[in-house]
């Protein structure tokens, strides 16, 4: 049995595990690389925490990144070892030899909210990041949520009132649209239009996906969202807006519409943060509340942080 054939045994046992880990998920974000997994096991040879990595390879350098699109990885515990902080060290410890064994020059991942792997971690020698995500929790009373949203967003939220909300659009003409808007704005992807293909569908098949469009009355989109769920979050993906219709409160329309999705889905909403003030200022207008996550990163060749800086890998992390 392989590694990856044991780690979909072992995630299909338990209660949850982040769509980021799922294998499919993983499947589909690294496409065309190398993905695979290290365990850590009790004494009985039981699987008690797994570290699912992208190994990237680069001249003479091998290291781990995030895969594109995904917030969270890391070590995922088992629900035993969960709260406690004794088991999580030895489940982190197992993992950190196995690292070390791998030869490699970089380890980046990020890890969950509130994950005790993260001090564990730091312990063992690893450097910490603070990252923050930006969350809603309680998608009970939708006009309550409304009106927690700042002045200006309900202003758009009523410009937006003749705008229509669909969610037929397909993957290639989102894709399109998400192109148009990016060469408007100056900017391009950094995945693929193949690799979004290829992650929907994975998505759609499992029904842990949907795109939302808000559009005009010719069915022109003016901004539209690539969302997916698991058992707890929906994520905020992929958002993309044109930019000629800033003022039309498109923007806060499709922002509502996904949350009205989560709470279809009875799950809590999540924008997928960003580091970005201007992002995170938006984001913070639609009554959410900053959420605390860390990377966290060794490097095990020094010379590999000038390499980082020179080919610009800095930017890779968040692929």
């Amino acid at each position: 049995m392989t590694n990856k054939e044991r780690y979909s045994e072992w995630v299909a046992k338990q209660e949850y595990v982040p769509i980021s880990m799922m294998p499919w998920w993983l499947d589909a974000a690294c496409a065309g690389k190398t993905w695979d997994v290290l365990f850590a096991e009790d004494e009985k040879k039981r699987i008690v925490g797994a570290l699912p990595y992208l190994l990237r390879k680069r001249a003479l350098w091998k290291y781990i990144l995030m895969p594109p699109l995904s917030q969270t990885g890391g070590i995922w515990v088992a629900p035993e070892v969960t709260g406690d902080r004794w088991k999580t060290a030895e489940v982190c410890r197992q993992i950190k030899e196995k690292l070390d064994k791998m030869g490699l020059a970089y380890y980046y991942q990020q890890y969950m909210p509130g994950s005790l792997c993260v001090d564990a971690m730091r312990g063992l020698g690893f450097k910490t990041k603070e990252r923050t995500t930006y969350r809603v929790d309680d998608l009970s009373d939708m006009d309550a949520l409304v009106a927690s949203f700042s002045k200006n967003k309900r202003r758009q939220l009523q410009k937006a009132a003749e705008l229509k909300v669909t969610r037929s659009m397909e993957i290639e003409a989102f894709c399109m649209f998400q192109a148009e808007c990016m060469q408007a704005r100056g900017r391009k992807c950094s995945y693929s239009r193949e690799f979004l293909h290829v992650l929907e569908r994975k998505a759609r098949r499992l029904k842990q996906c949907e795109i939302i469009a808000v559009c005009d009355s010719d069915g022109r989109p003016y901004a539209a969202a690539f969302v997916v769920w698991d058992r707890r979050f929906l994520y905020y993906l992929v958002p993309v807006y044109d930019i000629r219709y800033k003022d039309s409160g498109a923007s806060a329309l499709l922002v509502l519409e996904a949350m009205k999705l989560a709470r279809e889905k009875q799950v809590q909403f999540d924008f997928e943060g960003s580091m970005d003030r201007g992002i995170a200022q938006h984001y913070q207008q639609f009554g959410s509340k900053p959420v605390t996550y860390y990377a966290v990163e060794k490097y095990y060749k020094p010379f590999f942080r000038l390499a980082l800086w020179v080919q610009k890998l800095r930017e890779w992390k968040f692929r």
